[in-house]
């Protein structure tokens, strides 16, 4: 994963990343936008839409397959994203172009320069140019429905209320704060507003872990036993926001740690009710002065089922899961990674009498285009998403349960989530 930097913060990096990556995404988008502006009346997009070509390759050539179809610029859902840091240029505004149902027609920023560079490129007005202590009026742009706020993780709870207020549905990346109290403060004011919160976890909409999901509960694996994880990358910077307490909430562990956790829990479809933790934070790593450098977790669930996972920000980047079940396993490597995910699962053929592996292959997508798009279905339709903020919490509550096991040096038990954590399971359309 690579890292983020805060709204306000630029860097030759993001912007040669930013200017090379997303030229061909705007062409594109732009021909899109030019064409369906001519069909503005056009119905929602259903299969009846995809445009069929010729096959040019013989039977025994893998189809290609065209994208879309694709909803017409005027039905799309409004974003404003709030951050314009490496996450934002490099991955989300790009993904724009690929999403079926989303269009970006604010940026929130506390550099009006680079907002207006980004703005151009996305075609989107002065109008939709919003700072820290404007962002209130998003509440009067009628094109804006929902806000992505990509900030540091300390910034989260308060744009999330303010948004609400503003009557924006609201998608906030993971993690969802730096504290239970703040997690339960967003859900509160989302409520009150009647408004859709979803978390950002891209992985559950990605095709391999989605694939993994329906192996585990079509049984394929059988019982399950045992999660094995790592998330690890080695940071730079020391003065990056990601090393700061008050900003970040903790080191590696609500940055790539969260990743191992949260797919133990959505792979296994349980809550663990013990965590055991130890951190590692050196003291002559100008790096870690305020967080920790390495966290390791065993978490244990009343099936049985234990979780065994690792993150850390002093290792060479390394992304792996393994799920272990009774009848079989199954490994993504790598892992929680933008791109390139691979999937490979064993078991024995009973016919055979041998080991047999298999590693299959399907189409990529992209995970932030997946998710947004959910979020507009449900948006569109009045649907809870499959991430709200019940997720987030029920993580950050374990994430609070690890450290306080990492400070004292014993395992901590955690009380059940008083409801369901997660909405119904994403459509294949989003």
């Amino acid at each position: 994963m690579q890292p983020r930097i805060p709204a306000g913060m630029d860097s030759e990096y993001s912007r040669r990343n930013f200017l090379l990556g997303a030229s061909s995404v705007v062409a594109a988008a732009g021909l899109t936008a030019s064409a369906n502006a001519q069909q503005s009346t056009s119905p929602k997009p259903n299969q009846q839409d995809d445009v069929q070509l010729s096959q040019d390759h013989a039977s025994t050539e893998q189809p290609e397959k065209i994208p879309g179809p694709f909803e017409n610029q005027s039905e799309r859902v409004g974003f404003a994203v709030v951050g314009l840091g490496r996450l934002t240029l490099g991955e989300i505004l790009p993904a724009m172009g690929k999403s079926k149902y989303c269009k970006p027609v604010a940026l929130v920023s506390g550099d009006r320069d680079k907002a207006r560079k980004v703005a151009a490129q996305y075609g989107i007005p002065d109008s939709g140019l919003y700072d820290y202590t404007t962002y209130d009026q998003l509440a009067q742009n009628s094109s804006v429905q929902v806000i992505y706020i990509v900030l540091p993780n300390s910034m989260h709870a308060e744009f999330t209320v303010r948004g609400a207020k503003a009557g924006k549905h609201i998608l906030c990346e993971k993690p969802m704060a730096t504290s239970t109290r703040d997690c339960e403060r967003m859900i509160a004011a989302c409520n009150a507003a009647n408004v859709k919160l979803m978390i950002a976890y891209r992985s559950q909409y990605e095709p391999y872990d989605r694939a993994l999901v329906k192996m585990i509960r079509g049984g394929k694996l059988g019982k399950l036993k045992q999660f094995v994880s790592t998330n690890s990358q080695n940071q730079g910077d020391p003065n990056q926001w990601r090393q700061k307490l008050a900003l970040a909430g903790g080191g590696c562990m609500p940055d790539v740690g969260v990743y191992c956790l949260n797919a133990a829990r959505f792979l296994s479809d349980e809550e663990p009710n013990e965590v055991q933790a130890t951190i590692y934070q050196p003291k002559d790593d100008p790096r870690f002065t305020e967080v920790e450098a390495s966290c390791q977790v065993i978490a244990k669930f009343p099936s049985g089922f234990t979780a065994i996972f690792n993150s850390a920000y002093e290792a060479h980047r390394s992304q792996f899961l393994r799920v272990e079940g009774v009848e079989a396993w199954a490994e993504l490597n790598p892992a929680f990674a933008y791109h390139g995910i691979k999937m490979r699962y064993s078991f024995y053929n009973q016919d055979l009498k041998q080991e047999i592996a298999h590693e299959p292959q399907l189409e990529e997508k992209d995970q932030f285009a997946a998710e947004m798009d959910h979020f507009a279905l449900c948006v569109q339709k009045n649907l809870r998403p499959h991430t709200p903020g019940e997720e987030g919490l029920q993580d950050q509550r374990i994430t609070d349960a690890i450290y306080l096991s990492a400070r004292t040096g014993k395992a901590v038990r955690i009380a059940p989530p008083s409801g369901p954590t997660r909405g119904p399971e994403p459509s294949e359309e989003g």
